[in-house]
Order: C-alpha cells, then sequence, then structure tokens
C-alpha cells in the first residue's frame, strides 16, 4: 500500500477526532469495535483500514464519506459495494489490507452501530440487531438453547396483552418471531427442534391475536396460519388443539364466515378427541357463538352444556388471566354473551359473577361485559341507561377488541327503530362501529 495514502487517510482521521470535542481514541475505538490499539496505528499511518472499518470509522466521526474517499481506489469501490448491500469477500478473505476483520465480526460491529444509533435517537430497535450484537457471546457459550427462557417470553407477553391496547405489543413481538426464526437455522436435536415449534406456535398466536384485536383481519388470519403448521409441526396435541380453537373464536368475532370458523372449531375437536383442554373449550365456545349468531335455540343449549362439561374437566391454573387458559371467568363471559342475545333472564346472574371475578388488569373482557350489560339493557326496553353505558364503554376503553367491536354492532342492532337516531347512537357509528346480530 502506498504510504501517502496511509498519511493521508490518517491525517484526516486525526484531525476529525481532535475536532470533536470529547471524542478519544480508546471512545473511538469502543463505538467501532475495534482494539485501541489498532485504531492508534491507523491514526499514526502505520496501517490502512479495510473499507468495512473505514465505513465505520467515517460514520462514527461524521466525515460524510471523506475518509472513505481517500482510501486507494480499490478499496473506496469494494467500501461502496458493501454499503449498497452487494457481496463482500468472504470471511478470512485478505482485502487489501494486513489486518482482515472476520466477517461475523464486521457484521456484528455494524448491528452494534446500528444499536447505538437507534438507542440514541430513541427509535425502536430493528428485528435481529440486538441478536447480531450478542451472537459473539451466543458464540462463546456454545449457543446454548434456552426453551425455557423463550417459555418465559410467552409468558411475560401473555400477561402484557391484558394490559396493552391493542396493537401494543406487535413490533416486539414481531422481533422475537425474527430472532426466533435465527435460531431454527442451527442444527437442533428433534426434541428441542419441537419445543422451540411448539413455542414458536404460541408466539405467532400472540401476535395473531393482537392483529385481530387491531382491526387487521387479513395478518390475523396469514398469522393463526403459521401458528397452526407450526403446532402441527411439533406434535404438541394441546398446542394443535389451541390454535385452532382460539383462531376458530378470532374468526368469528372478526366476521368470517361461519363455515371458516366451523371448520376450525371441528379440526379441534377432531385433534383433541375427547380430551379436555383450554383450547377444546375454545372450540365449544365458537361453536356456541355460532348458534347465538344463527339463532338456534337448539344449538345453543348443546353447544351450552359441551363447554360447561369441557370447562369443568380443565385442569385448574396458577394464572388469574391468560389467553391460553380457561378458566370460570372466560365460561362466564361466554354464558353471558349467549345469554344477553337470546334475552334469557340468565344473563344478569352470569355477568355479575364475570364482573366479580375477573381482574382488574383484564381491560378487554371487562370492556366487554359492560357492553353486553347495555345490550341488555335495551332488550329490556332501558334504552337510555344501555345506550349512554355503552358510549361511555366505547369511548373509554383502553383496550379494543374483535370482540368489543362485535357487541357494539349488537347494541346498535338491538335499538328500535326510533332510537337510532339518537345523538348517542349517532356518536357510537361515528366511532366506527355498525349495527349486528
Amino acid at each position: 500500500m502506498a504510504s501517502d495514502d496511509m498519511t493521508a487517510f490518517s491525517e484526516k482521521l486525526h484531525a476529525l477526532v481532535t475536532a470533536r470535542l470529547g471524542l478519544s481514541q480508546r471512545r473511538l475505538a469502543n463505538q467501532v469495535f475495534i482494539n485501541p490499539g489498532h485504531l492508534s496505528k491507523i491514526i499514526n499511518g502505520h496501517k490502512l483500514p479495510s473499507p468495512e472499518l473505514a465505513q465505520a470509522l467515517d460514520d462514527a466521526v461524521g466525515a460524510g464519506g471523506e475518509l472513505v474517499a481517500l482510501l486507494p481506489a480499490r478499496e473506496a469501490r469494494t467500501s461502496r459495494k458493501a454499503r449498497q448491500g452487494q457481496s463482500t469477500p468472504p470471511a478470512g478473505t485478505v482485502v487489501h489490507g494486513p489486518t482482515p476483520e472476520r466477517g461475523g465480526d464486521e457484521v456484528r460491529r455494524r448491528a452494534a452501530m446500528k444499536l447505538i444509533t437507534v438507542a440514541s435517537a430513541g427509535a425502536a430497535i430493528p428485528p435481529g440487531t440486538l441478536e447480531t450484537t450478542l451472537s459473539g457471546i451466543e458464540e462463546a457459550l456454545g449457543n446454548p438453547l434456552d426453551v425455557a427462557g423463550w417459555e418465559r417470553l410467552v409468558t411475560d407477553y401473555d400477561h402484557q396483552l391484558h394490559t396493552t391496547p391493542a396493537g401494543g405489543l406487535i413490533s416486539d413481538l414481531t422481533s422475537d418471531i425474527v430472532a426466533m426464526s435465527e435460531v431454527f437455522k442451527r442444527r437442533l436435536p428433534p426434541l428441542q427442534h419441537a419445543e422451540l415449534l411448539r413455542v414458536s406456535a404460541a408466539l405467532s398466536g400472540l401476535l395473531a391475536i393482537e392483529f385481530c384485536d387491531s382491526g387487521d383481519q387479513r395478518a390475523a388470519r396469514i398469522t393463526w396460519g403459521i401458528a397452526i403448521r407450526a403446532a402441527d409441526t411439533s406434535g404438541d396435541q394441546q398446542m394443535r388443539v389451541w390454535t385452532r380453537g382460539r383462531a376458530a373464536q378470532d374468526a368469528f368475532f372478526a366476521g368470517s364466515s361461519p363455515v371458516a370458523v366451523a371448520n376450525l372449531a371441528n379440526e379441534a375437536e377432531h385433534i383433541a378427541g375427547g380430551t379436555p383442554s383450554p383450547g377444546l373449550a375454545k372450540a365449544c365456545a365458537a361453536r356456541l357463538s355460532l348458534a347465538v349468531q344463527q339463532r338456534d335455540n337448539t344449538k345453543i343449549h348443546v353447544a351450552l352444556a359441551d363447554l360447561r362439561r369441557t370447562c369443568d374437566q380443565v385442569p385448574d391454573s396458577n394464572i388469574k388471566q391468560s389467553v391460553f387458559g380457561h378458566r370460570e371467568t372466560q365460561r362466564l363471559w361466554e354464558e353471558s354473551y349467549a345469554y344477553v342475545h337470546i334475552g334469557d333472564k340468565r344473563a344478569e346472574g352470569t355477568l355479575a359473577q364475570a364482573r366479580a371475578l375477573y381482574p382488574d388488569n383484564a381491560l378487554a373482557p371487562l370492556s366487554n361485559l359492560k357492553l353486553m350489560r347495555a345490550v341488555s339493557l335495551i332488550k329490556a326496553r332501558d334504552v337510555t341507561t344501555g345506550l349512554q353505558l355503552a358510549l361511555d364503554t366505547l369511548q373509554t376503553q383502553k383496550r379494543s377488541s374483535a370482540g368489543g367491536r362485535m357487541l357494539a354492532g349488537s347494541v346498535l342492532g338491538a335499538l328500535p327503530l326510533k332510537a337510532r337516531a339518537l345523538p348517542e347512537a349517532r356518536e357510537i357509528r361515528a366511532l366506527g362501529f355498525t349495527a349486528g346480530a
């Protein structure tokens, strides 16, 4: 390499570092993830950096391309290609410099630079960036697969789902699913691979629920499909049943065709083979909702009996509120939904029981119970009280849901013809809700 190239680069870098108050050589070396001694040799004109390192230094000191422009022609062209996402030499290949960086180290350095940039700007960390930055530590630890850690993550998201506005977890869930896809690239033992598939089905199911509750039904449908296939490949029976049972419920409240809802419920029941589980209870609940929609009293009472029998046999859980469980609160919610819509007097009792049992952080279920109460009041001809309760609930709810949107439609649909012109009814329609069953 020509000494004048090294001199020009080193002098420019030295001037830029000197001009940046508070930027020491050690701090700059830390920012671009190289040894301070290596940086010292570059600044003193003893070494010329690789194109990738030159670009990293250029970015770190805000040179706007001036440093990269001082590289010899071939290095500059290589740096531009790397910056444009074109192919770079394989790891370990000498790239016109006495100190070639390993490919993995360079990827991690760039990921770390991106992480520092977005963190300082207060922006969301792009999926995979943090994982790439920390991958060196993973390699040093032998890349252990922490399935229990992934399961804890599912539990945490499950908890947050009930206390976070609809859609608020989509970004984080997506990032973690992207990170999990990287884990699948490893050569995993069959048992660990199956365990991870089960966890991925759970994460995908949570993401599908978020899409559904935030109103993106196409994304929800696609994500439920992924969750179901992951569960099937894992071989875990309960997860296979759960993904279909919960997907059937979401499909119903999202307004999907009765055939699509029934097919999902049928599949869940077939896979369950009579074995009670939370997923089977959800399939029974979806059948109950379909029967209510069809106003078939015989099917309603059969579905209610099936739901109660299944719920009675589902083992109790220590978790008060979980989308993966099916507790008494959820059964009472579903019974209330049926009783309210068919005008059964038992609605008052089940609504009161459900409200008393749900924890305060169950935002969507509690809002939906208020909407059911509003439907019940309107059907009992207390239109003013019911309509005002519905409007207050919709205006103050902290988490929307697909079920809530359907219940808002039920409120409008239950109104006598003359009452549909009332100001409260107009306000509910202005919020984007339309009359339903």
